[in-house]
C-alpha cells in the first residue's frame, strides 16, 4: 500500500504571498522549514537515525525518509541495509550507495503544521529585522527625530518608530538634560545589530557634522549646494565654528547662512540649546582663513612657517583673551577648523610681540658684541 505524504497546499500559497509582500524567497522559507522539521522529528521520535525531509516546493507535501547505506552485513539495521535488501527495492543498488525509504510517521502532520509556523513567524521577524536594517543603514549621515524612552547614566534611548536610537553618554551634549517623552533630533552615526539579531540605530548630538546637517537642513543654498560647509569644529553645548565658501562671487555665504537679523541660524541654536555657532568664510589663503577662524577677535598680522608646523598670530592688546577664549577654546577650535590641531599655535598681543621681538634683537646684540670681545 502507497504510504500518502502530508499535503499542504495552502502552506505553499502562505509562502508565496509572502514572496510577493515581503521579499522572502519561497525557496528559502522551504529549505529552513525542512530543517526545522527534522530536528522536530529527531526531538519527538527519539530518533537518531539517518532521517531525509523534503518538502514538495507546489504542493507542500512533507515527505519524510529513512536514509540507510548500502552494506554486505549491517551492524545496524537503522543506519544500514543489506545489498540483498536493497536489491529487492531496485537491482541497481550496489554497495556503499544510500536507499530512502519513505515513511509517514503517526501525529507528524501536526508537528509539521506547527513547526511550518514557527519557522515562518521567526523568518518574517528575522526578514523584517533586515528590512528596517538595510532602510535605516542607509540613512546613515542623516537626522533622525524620536521620542525619549529611557534615560540613565551610560545611555538615552529613543523609539524612532520602526526602531529604537542609543544615544551612549559621548554623543550627548554635556550641557543639555535628557527627559522621558521629549522629543528629540539626533545625527545617525551607524546602524548595528543587538543581541537576537534586532537593529538599533547609534545616535550623536555632540559629532560635528550634526551641526553640519542641521545647517543643510535650514539653509536652502547648502542643501542645493550653492554654499559648500568646508569645515566644521566644536565643542558641544559650548560654541561651534563653520567655515563656509561659495564659488559664486554674487553670492555671501556667511550673510546666507546667518540669515536676515540671524533669523536662519538662530533655528540651529535653539535646536543645539544655545550652542554658540561662528560662521566663518573659507579662503584658500592660510593667513586669511586663520583670521576670520579666530573670530570674533581681530588679528593684525599671521606669520605661518609650514616647515616648522607653527603659527605666530598677533592681536590687538584688548582682543588677547577674546582670541584665546575661556580655556583655550576660541584658539583650539579655529585650529581645528583650518586643520591646524597638529601644529603650534602661538597668540601673542601686540604689546607682547613688541617685547618679544626687542627681547630677540637684544640677545643679538650681545651675541655680536660678545663674539667682538672674544677676537
Amino acid at each position: 500500500m502507497k504510504k500518502e505524504a502530508i499535503d499542504n497546499k495552502e502552506l505553499i500559497l502562505a509562502l508565496e504571498d509572502l514572496e510577493k509582500e515581503k521579499g522572502i524567497k519561497k525557496e528559502y522559507l522551504l529549505e529552513s522549514i525542512e530543517t526545522a522539521l527534522l530536528t522536530a522529528y529527531k526531538r519527538n521520535f527519539d530518533s537518531l537515525d539517518n532521517v531525509k525531509i523534503v518538502m514538495d516546493p507546489k504542493t507542500g507535501a512533507t515527505h519524510v525518509y529513512s536514509v540507510r547505506e548500502v552494506v554486505e552485513k549491517p551492524e545496524n539495521e537503522n543506519t544500514q541495509i543489506s545489498i540483498k535488501d536493497a536489491q529487492k527495492i531496485s537491482k541497481d543498488f550496489k554497495e556503499g550507495d544510500t536507499v530512502e525509504t519513505e515513511i509517514v510517521p503517526r501525529d507528524f502532520g501536526r508537528i509539521a503544521a506547527q513547526t511550518a509556523k514557527q519557522v515562518i513567524i521567526q523568518k518574517l521577524r528575522e526578514a523584517e529585522r533586515e528590512i528596517i536594517f538595510s532602510e535605516f543603514n542607509d540613512r546613515q549621515g542623516e537626522i533622525v527625530s524620536g521620542i525619549i524612552q529611557k534615560v540613565d547614566k551610560n545611555i538615552v534611548v529613543m523609539d524612532l518608530g520602526r526602531l529604537e536610537g542609543v544615544m551612549p553618554t559621548k554623543e550627548q551634549i554635556p550641557t543639555e538634560k535628557y527627559r522621558v517623552n521629549d522629543k528629540i533630533k539626533g545625527y545617525v552615526l551607524r546602524v548595528e545589530k543587538g543581541e537576537k539579531g534586532a537593529p538599533h540605530v547609534i545616535v550623536s548630538r555632540s559629532n560635528p557634522d550634526f551641526v553640519r546637517k542641521l545647517l543643510e537642513l535650514e539653509i536652502p543654498e547648502i542643501y542645493e549646494g550653492v554654499i559648500e560647509i568646508k569645515s566644521v569644529a566644536r565643542d558641544p553645548g559650548y560654541r561651534s565654528k563653520v567655515a563656509v565658501y561659495s564659488p559664486d562671487p554674487n553670492i555671501d555665504p556667511v550673510g546666507s547662512c546667518v540669515g536676515q537679523k540671524g533669523v536662519r541660524i538662530q533655528n540651529v541654536i535653539n535646536e543645539l540649546n544655545g550652542e554658540k555657532i561662528d560662521v566663518i568664510e573659507w579662503n584658500e589663503d592660510l593667513s586669511i582663513y586663520i583670521s576670520a577662524a579666530l573670530l570674533p577677535a581681530q588679528v593684525l598680522a599671521v606669520d605661518i612657517k609650514e616647515e616648522e608646523k607653527f603659527v605666530q598670530v598677533v592681536v590687538p592688546d584688548d582682543q588677547l583673551s577674546l582670541a584665546i577664549g575661556k580655556a583655550g577654546q576660541n584658539a583650539r577650535l579655529a585650529a581645528k577648523l583650518t586643520n591646524l590641531a597638529n601644529w603650534k599655535v602661538d597668540i601673542k598681543s601686540e604689546t607682547q610681540f613688541r617685547q618679544m621681538l626687542s627681547d630677540m634683537q637684544n640677545a643679538e646684540q650681545k651675541e655680536e658684541k660678545d663674539e667682538d670681545e672674544t677676537e
